[in-house]
């Protein structure tokens, strides 16, 4: 019950567990890897979409994996992120479904520009005298 009434409040306790878990493998990390996942990392906190927990744990998992990798392999961390970072990022970021919020309203202002255009050129938007 009250372990219950403390995760209410603060959180899931196993998702604490796995950032700590996932934070410490990133700080064995080699310093060149270790500086882009932290700037991936804060990026992904402020754009990562309004539901967090275990789908956001399960895309910082897989993204510790893919620079352990990385880092194991000798794969330079321009080779991991291309030459757009951000493009990089929204990509992996949309394969675990977080951002779509943002997809979408960025699609409904295009749409609603596009219907703008459309109502000038048509001479609905004149005011009537």
């Amino acid at each position: 019950m009250a372990a219950n009434w403390i995760e209410l409040v603060t959180g899931s306790l196993d998702d604490k567990r796995r950032w700590r878990a996932y934070k410490a493998r990133v700080k064995q990390l080699p310093t060149p890897y270790r500086t882009a996942i932290e700037g991936i990392e804060r990026y992904l906190m402020y754009t990562g979409g309004p539901d967090g927990g275990a789908r956001l744990m399960a895309m910082f998992d897989d993204l510790g994996d893919l620079f352990e990798r990385a880092a194991i392999d000798g794969t330079p961390v321009r080779e991991i992120v291309g030459e757009d970072p951000v493009a990089f990022v929204e990509e992996f970021k949309s394969n675990y479904g977080l951002g779509k919020w943002l997809s979408k309203e960025q699609q409904r202002l295009a749409d609603a520009i596009a219907k703008a255009d459309t109502q000038a050129a048509s001479g609905a938007g004149e005011v009537a005298p």
